[in-house]
């Protein structure tokens, strides 16, 4: 490995865009490379991520960047109806993987790749960006020593308007499903701070074609705790979220999955606090990958993968309570 980590996008929309940009914001970290399925595409992003010292190379189709010797690890910006294919093409080139959430479709799916990516021994993670926001972390950490005192009640929910001519929000046959696209965030939220409930119970909304472009679930916890999540494509929701108990509550702000501070209230009290954040966040993550690719990890402690795959198994019990196509 060179002394800047050398990454390679793989695919060009919207979120392959926040993510280089974000790219540009860390250290000892570069854009070596990006494939669309055309060239055209490729080198509108390659020409608008260039700087001074270099060129992104463009690349009209997966394979090939995936055969460049220099990309030292991947960032897969696929809709996740296609995430199983192309990590595992990511693994067949022997590169390091951040794979966009939600993994895949399925935990069977998920798994699968994880078990993969350990039986190769590559680096690979889902790039759950909020995880490793420094807000959202600190946030975790007082809850778990008792800031809020005994944890009664989690919130978060989290939502948009679908613009009607995103096919992959609408169509089964692309993976979509609001709970995989937004839901994912508080539910993982929950996860954060309560852990796997003992039981869950959802709603939703299908589409005529099944896809669920709305819904809502109640978590309950062994030690009585109870977590409400929603999200939707249908609307604009508040986006916040807070962790309730005894002793006081986190509370934090719109938009709740990459907040820039947060709020700390007990009894008639309330403190604003705030943790320094990079760029839109994604620096976070990018920097997280390269200090595991420096030190030999093939997991990241921030983003678990035992954890991805068992918040995948959730979903899936979401999606089979509400009647959900699971594409």
């Amino acid at each position: 490995m060179t002394s800047s980590l050398r990454w390679g996008i793989l695919a060009t929309g919207d979120i392959a865009h926040s993510f280089a940009r974000d790219l540009a914001l860390v250290d000892d970290a570069v854009l070596h490379a990006v494939a669309s399925r055309s060239p055209a595409p490729a080198q509108a992003f390659a020409d608008e991520y260039a700087t001074a010292a270099s060129t992104p190379v463009a690349y009209g189709s997966y394979a090939e960047l995936l055969a460049d010797p220099d990309v030292d690890v991947v960032y897969v910006a696929t809709p996740h109806g296609r995430h199983t294919e192309d990590v595992l093409a990511c693994f067949d080139a022997g590169k390091a993987v951040l794979c966009e959430k939600a993994l895949t479709l399925t935990a069977a799916s998920s798994r699968q790749l994880v078990d993969e990516a350990r039986r190769r021994g590559l680096f690979f993670a889902e790039a759950m960006w909020m995880r490793t926001n420094p807000n959202i972390r600190r946030v975790r950490a007082m809850a778990a020593e008792g800031a809020c005192g005994t944890i009664a009640h989690v919130r978060a929910d989290l939502g948009f308007v679908a613009p009607p001519d995103k096919a992959r929000l609408w169509d089964p046959a692309l993976g979509a499903s609001a709970l995989l696209d937004v839901g994912i965030y508080p539910l993982t939220f929950a996860y954060l701070i309560l852990g796997r409930p003992a039981e869950l119970r959802a709603v939703a909304t299908l589409s005529d074609q099944g896809v669920d472009l709305a819904g809502g679930a109640t978590l309950r916890y062994d030690d009585g705790a109870i977590a409400s999540i929603s999200w939707t494509q249908l609307g604009w929701p508040d986006t916040r979220a807070s962790v309730a108990g005894d002793g006081g509550r986190l509370e934090l702000p719109s938009p709740f999955h990459h907040p820039h501070s947060f709020t700390y209230a007990r009894n008639w009290e309330a403190d604003e606090l705030a943790e320094p954040v990079v760029g839109a966040g994604y620096a976070h993550e990018i920097a997280e990958v390269g200090r595991c690719l420096r030190e030999g990890l093939t997991e990241s402690p921030l983003l678990p993968l035992d954890e991805t795959v068992e918040i995948m198994e959730l979903m899936d019990e979401i999606r089979t309570q509400v009647g959900a196509t699971t594409g």
